[in-house]
């Protein structure tokens, strides 16, 4: 999918207005693949998906994994994917639940063209992430504001770069993918670069009038029953993970030491310069010397995809949580539950408003995940005081709360929880907190892709290695 950019964010973000073919049919949309009108134009800051999850391998740890970049092409060459320069991203962690960041962990880029004169990405087989055969070469800095203090915490970092193919990039992984992760200052560890596409979803039949195969029968527009097709397979992403002591965040908190609030609300959001008009007497002179504009955001993978209307999705992109309030409506009164009973016949869902779905997205639920005194906003939010069930993140409980799971979504998000079905399942009121909805068909319904197309790794940063391009296509 090759997506044009359009740097247009400066004049526009903030108007709240703009068209999307896409419907709000989807009962699902449980990634940020092209979520909002302009940021479908400018993908390398399209913000993908979000995961926070207490560290499978490292339990005093909690670890963010943040992509951009969405449907991206391994064999995109010979300007393969990268982060961008004039892009500004960021983590978010909220510890008190007022809906304000209490840390966040800025990431700025810089690439580093070593030979101007050919057109190769590189010039021979790359073995290590110095090998003077890597033409084009990616460095990054990260910045910590903890509690208002910034302070550099990483520099002159090198970013993992695009798996070529055989020739190209051998045993990537162990070359160059292992050998992007650093540990940097406080006990943190952080990598960037490109992986596989976690996130699995059957988007063909979803965006095709909120089509599951499994439950293609019970449509009203009915087809054949088949399995779900994972359309994400074919490719990979630009990750930043970060890897964050539990005890640093307690910190954070101020809370004592023998009653911290072990919950955090997790969020993504990227920024662009915004345009400035100098008009002198030759006319108007564009540059981009303005303030940082917020243009991509995410945190709990549903509500900007399908609760925000068409008209207020670029809004919410470029708003923060403390301003939620304003998006409320739409989670307590979610469309597309309304649409689930007039598309599956005979399925009943809670009548609004749906208080089920506020706890789940916005607050917390009680007991679980809730911090005290929260403020209602769209962020994940993780209990790290749960220890993973599971070291290997390939065998954890992928539906987390419906399967009994204390630790999985919407309790934090692991790479490998099926976040759609979770969703459409909650959207059905299949959860304990409406129990008299947690029945069949309510309690079954998925779109047939139930893992990732290949294994997540036990270390950090977890996510799979990224596909090759020389792969790409068989």
């Amino acid at each position: 999918m090759h997506l044009t950019k359009k740097r247009r964010y400066g004049l526009l973000v903030g108007a709240g207005a703009g068209l999307l073919t896409v419907g709000l049919l989807s009962p699902s949309g449980a990634s940020s693949h092209r979520e909002a009108p302009l940021i479908t134009e400018d993908p390398v800051a399209d913000n993908t998906d979000v995961y926070a999850f207490v560290s499978p391998d490292r339990t005093d740890t909690v670890t963010v994994v943040a992509d951009w970049v969405p449907f991206e092409e391994p064999a995109g060459g010979p300007n393969f994917h990268r982060f961008g320069d004039d892009v500004l991203y960021e983590l978010n962690l909220d510890v008190n639940g007022d809906a304000v960041p209490d840390i966040s962990y800025q990431f700025r880029f810089k690439t580093t063209i070593t030979n101007p004169n050919t057109f190769l990405y590189n010039t021979g087989p790359v073995a290590s992430l110095s090998d003077p055969n890597l033409n084009v070469v990616q460095t990054y800095s990260v910045t910590e504001n903890f509690g208002g203090y910034k302070q550099v915490v990483g520099s002159n970092l090198k970013v993992a770069p695009a798996n070529v193919g055989p020739r190209s990039t051998p045993d990537y992984e162990a070359n160059l993918g292992s050998k992007a992760v650093y540990d940097i200052a406080y006990g943190q560890r952080v990598f960037a670069g490109p992986r596989d596409d976690p996130f699995f979803a059957d988007l063909g039949s979803i965006f095709d009038l909120a089509g599951l195969r499994p439950f293609n029968q019970a449509h009203l527009i009915k087809q054949p029953i088949e399995k779900g097709i994972d359309n994400l397979a074919p490719y990979n992403t630009h990750t930043i993970a970060l890897q964050i002591p539990i005890s640093k965040l307690r910190l954070a908190a101020g809370t004592p030491a023998d009653k911290p609030d072990p919950i955090v609300g997790v969020y993504s959001s990227t920024y662009r310069r915004q345009t400035r008009v100098f008009k002198d007497g030759n006319g108007a002179d564009l540059r981009n010397g303005g303030p940082w504009v917020q243009v991509s955001r995410l945190g709990m993978p549903l509500v900007n995809e399908v609760v925000v209307p068409l008209g207020a999705k670029d809004l919410f992109n470029a708003s923060n949580p403390l301003n939620d309030a304003q998006f409320g409506a739409g989670v307590l009164d979610p469309e597309v539950a309304r649409l689930i009973p007039v598309l599956y016949p005979g399925v009943k869902v809670p009548a609004a408003p749906r208080n089920d779905i506020a706890a789940i997205y916005l607050t917390g639920i009680d007991g679980l995940n809730k911090p005290a005194g929260v403020r209602a906003s769209e962020m994940i939010r993780l209990n790290t005081a749960i220890k993973p069930t599971q070291s290997d993140p390939n065998k954890q409980n992928r539906l987390g709360l419906l399967g009994g799971d204390k630790d999985g979504f919407p309790n934090g998000r692991r790479l490998g929880d099926d976040s759609v079905d979770i969703s459409l399942q909650a959207l059905a009121g299949a959860t304990p907190l409406t129990p008299a909805f947690n029945i069949a068909p309510n309690n079954q319904l998925g779109d047939g892709v139930d893992h990732n197309n290949v294994a997540f790794l036990t270390r950090f940063p977890y996510v799979a290695p990224p596909k090759a391009g020389y792969e790409s296509g068989k």
